[in-house]
């Protein structure tokens, strides 16, 4: 019961914060048709994830709730897989399949080499 309040309160700040990066970026006027609210979401919680997998686990050895609070509830309420495919749905909609096949390529791309690059330095 413990992992699940654990991934709860986790998820629920993950998503606060993800709120505030868009409300960051509305503050310092980024008007753009590329979604950088997402972007940034994802390769932010791209990389809190592979810290926490690749150079953290030992310190997490018997720590499930932790782990948990961590890696599936605050990155997996900060990253945004369906807003990501909402944003793309959206573009292809509105007539801009270049900018939805760049965000897509973009969003893979980046946060893969972010994994590499943690995986490289751990």
């Amino acid at each position: 019961m413990t992992t699940w309040i654990a991934i709860f309160i986790g998820g629920g700040l993950g998503s606060v914060a993800r709120f505030g990066i868009t409300r960051f970026l509305l503050a310092l006027n980024v008007k753009s048709v590329f979604p950088w609210a997402t972007l940034a979401a994802n390769i932010i919680a791209t990389a809190v994830l592979a810290w926490l997998i690749l150079r953290m686990q030992h310190h997490f050895q018997g720590r499930d709730a932790m782990k948990a609070f961590l890696a599936v509830g605050f990155c997996g309420g900060f990253s945004t897989f369906s807003t990501f495919s909402y944003e793309n749905f959206l573009l292809i909609r509105e007539g801009m399949p270049g900018w939805a096949v760049l965000n897509i390529a973009v969003n893979v791309i980046a946060c893969l080499a972010i994994f590499f690059f943690v995986a490289r330095t751990a």
